[in-house]
Parts: structure tokens; C-alpha cells; sequence
């Protein structure tokens, strides 16, 4: 049986394809058409599909839309349409607009796929799709599940309990009560977009959460098991007033320089977004007590609290995927379908991010051909470049299958020396033209991760670079360029049985320097992860990167 699962609801449109409930590909939007997140978070286009993705993962499996058996759609209009009130908005047509796009989608799917759906179409409410893409990939038979994000249907934050195929519902906390649309109107109110959250989460280091910390307290008041969201002390559209200037002061204009009480803020934010969370863990644990923790939601890239949560001990392990964002829907939608269809269980425990797609030799020549460039050949991509990196180079990795989610993960990746003290504002200035308070991630050895951070128990998240550990004070003072200003680091883990290319790059990094990590960031300026060889040689081209390894094809700068 196979079994498309699609987001484009809000943003991050994304595909994955189930076949026999083995999944076998994922890819996002906007990999292919080159805009941030697939589209805007809009509510005039939940109907715009991610077709090209749709047509890649098609073609990957060899599949015409004709052999689609079913297709999941990862919202649910009814549930929207009972659950949230059109007065929340500020202007109730704005609900209108959206119900009446939401009416389009099946037709949409039915143009698509060349045939009337019909009972093969499925609307899966949003969290439910959150849950099962958290909870499936995981290694555990029986799991908490907790999910939080801006908003589903209605709801901010959802607590499940897991067994065997069956997903169940435990309890719901609806808007206003959303600790995402928290982080958006301070992504706003500091002067950088509603998908800068990553960007807060930086600066929070830099900051004093104390001179904040009584405005959180009443925009987000925590009980021992709870959270709510005041709409009036944080400007929601619901709300009848707007306390946030009062709360925060004035708003800070995209080009003004930023201060130091712009990081206190960030750094209140992230504080009371940890007790929130922690207040809603122990909850869980309560009202589900078993060892186990599945975490998803746009809430669960929050590197900082997942460790936390981590260290707590509520749980003894805890699986976030690779993609716990919307774009994770897409899968979380196709596995609800398989179980609601063959009532068992997909295929558990596969949780590699590479989903996407990768490019033979010929591609890649055809690609440097077209770029009127000169490829060179090399007889061990991984000693190479590992080679220039230890030289101070810095060096694009494109190699094999793309990550799903909004990691790099060592497949269209950026590395660099971290032994460098100059190398994080090179990055930032010269190769990623940001901002530069930003931090960058370490990629470490398994092996040797435990001698440099404070990892604790190993778990298969840590692959995903999704949790910040400390660094060992001892080793601080030899990886300047990851070391993030509370010294800590957000490392991924790497295993050889997960990506024996890029563990043999820094094993060979490693051999030469001693050190066996190095910085990783994603393969991009500006713009969505690279996807194809013509990316790769576009960013390469117009960013201070020093040599592109595609496959054992390279090319160097100048």
C-alpha cells in the first residue's frame, strides 16, 4: 500500500511516501522551489501544494499518481471548524478565508493525483500528525507524547499516550494558550520575523533573564503542572488590549543595532518557555507514567529546554525526530493513515533524517560542465577535505541523500575548523552574512563525544543536533569557534553506521588535529538548505566558501 502523507497548511510544506508502511522518502518544498519555508504562513494557501516535492518522491519511488492508494492531509477542517472560534481573530473574516481555501484542498488532491479521492483522502487533525511523527520513528513500543507548537486546529499544546499502533488523546490546551505564538510576537517585537525563533534562542545567551523575568512571569504565569498565556500582556490579535510595550518596552525596528536589554528579553523568554515546558512534562508524566517521551512541535527545536527535559529524569529516554516541525507532519499524516487502514503498526524505529534526494556522478559533472567550471577528482573526498579544513579552509559537503528537517546533518553541510577563535565571525559575515551573536554547531565522533561535552546518556536524537550540552571546561578553550556564550553547544552525534562518509571525514580531521569534531552549519546564505549539484555550485560561487566536495568531484575557490 502507499501512502502520501502532505503538509502546506500553515508553512513548511512538506511530502513523505509510506510504501507498505516503510518510509522511504521525505523532501521539503522548499528545497525545490527556493522560498523559506515552502510558502507564507498564509491563511489564503493552505490549498497550495507542495507539488514539486510531491513529484519528487513520486519519481524516487517510481511511482505514477495513479499508484497513490491513499493520501493524508495533516489538518482537519471539521475539527477546526468546532474547536476554534472565528472571534479569536481580529477580523473574523480572516477564519472565513481560511475555511473557504481549507474547501479546495480535496479538489486540489483530486486534480493531483487524476482521479476523485474520495474515502482515499484523509484530513489528520494537525497534532495527532505531530504525535505519530514523533512517536513511529522512535524505538519504543509505549510512550508519552507530548506536542507543542504556535497552533493546530485550535490547540497550542497536546498530551498523548502511545501504545503498540494507537495513538490516544489525553489532554488538550487550546489557543490563546500557545507558547508558539509567544515566540513569534517576541520574534516580532525585536525586530526579526515569526520564523526567527532560532535567532532568540541565540541571543538569549547574551542576556539577564532576571530584568525580564516578571513580564514573563505574567505573559506566561506557571502553575507546578500548567501554563497559561495572557492574549492582552503579549498582543494577540484575540485580545481586547495590548500590554506588551508596558511589559517589554518599545519595539525594536529590523535595522536598529541591538541592545543589551534585547537579549535580556530573549533570554526571559527562553527561561519561561523552560518552565512552561517543564511544567507541562510533569504533568504528563503524571497522567502517563511510563519511562518513555516522544517530543514534537515547533517548540521541540528549542535545543536548550529538550536538554533540560532530557536531565530532568521524568523520563529515561526521550526521541525528538529529525523534523518535529510542521514539515514532520507530512510523515506523522502518512503513518496515521497505515494505522487507521491496516491496524498495525508501520515500520518502527527507522529514524535517519536522509529522505531526500542525492545525485550520481554524472549529475554532478553535468551540473560543473554547466557552471563552465573545471571539476577536479579526488581519490578520498573524506581526507581531503578534512585536510583543507585542518588547514583553515572551509570546506561545502554535499554527499548522499538530503536531510529532512531544518538540520544540516552532514549531507549539505558547511565545515570549518572549530579550533579557530575567528572562525564563528568568518561564518557569520563572510559565508552566511547573518547576524553575529549566532552560534555554530559542533559535529563529534561517538565515540569521543562523552571527553568533550556533558552529554549524558546517548540517545538517537542527539543525531539531530537538537540538544545543547555544556562543554567540558577543560576543552573549552580548544573549540572557541562552537562555543556558545553560556558555554555550551548544540553538537550532533555522529555514528558511523548512521553516516560512514562524514564520521570518516572527522575521524580523518581527528587523526590530524586531535580535536574529533568540526563546526557544522548548514549549506546555504540566506536562502533554504541546497538541494542539487546547481545549488551547491550557486552558493558556493557567490559565498566565501573555499572548496565543494560533491561525492569524490570537487572544486576549489579562485
Amino acid at each position: 500500500m502507499n501512502i502520501l502523507g502532505i503538509n502546506s497548511v500553515y508553512h513548511d510544506s512538506a511530502v513523505a511516501l509510506l510504501v507498505d508502511g516503510k518510509l522511504v522518502v521525505a523532501a521539503e518544498e522548499e528545497r525545490f522551489n527556493r522560498i523559506k519555508h515552502g510558502k507564507l504562513p498564509d491563511v489564503d494557501n493552505p490549498h497550495q501544494f507542495p507539488e514539486q516535492a510531491i513529484r519528487f518522491c513520486l519519481d524516487y519511488a517510481g511511482l505514477s499518481p495513479d499508484d497513490i492508494d491513499h493520501v493524508g492531509y495533516s489538518f482537519d477542517p471539521e475539527l477546526r471548524r468546532t474547536r476554534f472560534r472565528a472571534d479569536w481573530w481580529e477580523n473574523p473574516r480572516v477564519e472565513e478565508t481560511f475555511l473557504l481555501r481549507l474547501g479546495q484542498v480535496r479538489g486540489i488532491a483530486d486534480g493531483i493525483f487524476r482521479r476523485p479521492l474520495r474515502q482515499r483522502f484523509h484530513f489528520v487533525p494537525h497534532h495527532l500528525a505531530h504525535a505519530a511523527s514523533a512517536y513511529y520513528p522512535s524505538r519504543f513500543d509505549r510512550a508519552a507524547v507530548l506536542v507543542i507548537d504556535g497552533i493546530g486546529e485550535a490547540a497550542g499544546t497536546t498530551l498523548w499516550k502511545a501504545a503498540g499502533h494507537k495513538i490516544e488523546p489525553i489532554e488538550t490546551i487550546d489557543y490563546p494558550h500557545s507558547l508558539g505564538f509567544v515566540w513569534e510576537v517576541v520574534c516580532g517585537h525585536l525586530g526579526f520575523s515569526t520564523y526567527d525563533a532560532s535567532k532568540l534562542m541565540g541571543l538569549a545567551a547574551y542576556g539577564n533573564p532576571q530584568v525580564y523575568r516578571r513580564a514573563f512571569q505574567e505573559i506566561i504565569p506557571v502553575g507546578k503542572e500548567t501554563y497559561a498565556v495572557d492574549p492582552a500582556a503579549i498582543g494577540f490579535q484575540s485580545a481586547r488590549e495590548n500590554r506588551t510595550e508596558s511589559l517589554l518596552g518599545p519595539p525594536r525596528e529590523m535595522d536598529v543595532e541591538l541592545q543589551p536589554r534585547h537579549a535580556d528579553i530573549a533570554a526571559a523568554l527562553q527561561e519561561a518557555t523552560t518552565e512552561a515546558v517543564m511544567a507541562i512534562v510533569r504533568r504528563l508524566k503524571r497522567k502517563v507514567p511510563l519511562d518513555n517521551l516522544c517530543f514534537a512541535g515547533g517548540v521541540a527545536l528549542n535545543c536548550v529546554t529538550n536538554d533540560l527535559i532530557r536531565q530532568s529524569g521524568n523520563f529515561s529516554d526521550v526521541f525528538i525526530p529529525s523534523a518535529p516541525h510542521d514539515a514532520g507532519t507530512a510523515m506523522g499524516a502518512a503513518y496515521v493513515v497505515h494505522c487507521a487502514r491496516q491496524k498495525s503498526a508501520p515500520e518502527r524505529g527507522k529514524s535517519s533524517p536522509y529522505l531526500g534526494p542525492e545525485f550520481d556522478r554524472r549529475e554532478i559533472l553535468a551540473a560543473v560542465k554547466a557552471a563552465g567550471l573545471t571539476p577536479r577528482r579526488s581519490k578520498s573526498p573524506a581526507r581531503d577535505a578534512a585536510e583543507m579544513i585542518a588547514g583553515g579552509k572551509i570546506v561545502a559537503w554535499f554527499q548522499g541523500r538530503m536531510e529532512f528537517g531544518p538540520r544540516a546533518l552532514g549531507n549539505r553541510s558547511l565545515l570549518a575548523d572549530p579550533r579557530r577563535l575567528d572562525m564563528r565571525n568568518i561564518l557569520n559575515k563572510m559565508v552566511k552574512h547573518r547576524e553575529d551573536f549566532r552560534p555554530f554547531a559542533p559535529s563529534v565522533l561517538a565515540e569521543h563525544a562523552d571527553e568533550w561535552f556533558d552529554v549524558g546518556p546517548h540517545t538517537t536524537s542527539h543525531e539531530f543536533m537538537l540538544f545543547a550540552c555544556g562543554v567540558k571546561p577543560e576543552r573549552r578553550d580548544l573549540i572557541p569557534a562552537v562555543l556558545h556564550h553560556d558555554n555550551s553547544a548544540r553538537l550532533q552525534i555522529v555514528r558511523r553506521e548512521s553516516n560512514p562518509r562524514y564520521h570518516e571525514l572527522i575521524s580523518s580531521f581527528f587523526e590530524r588535529t586531535g580535536v574529533p569534531l568540526v563546526v557544522n552549519t548548514s549549506y546555504n546564505d540566506s536562502e533554504p538548505i541546497v538541494c542539487t549539484p546547481t545549488d551547491a555550485i550557486v552558493t558556493f560561487r557567490k559565498s566565501g566558501i573555499d572548496a565543494l566536495f560533491m561525492g569524490d568531484v570537487y572544486l576549489t575557490a579562485g
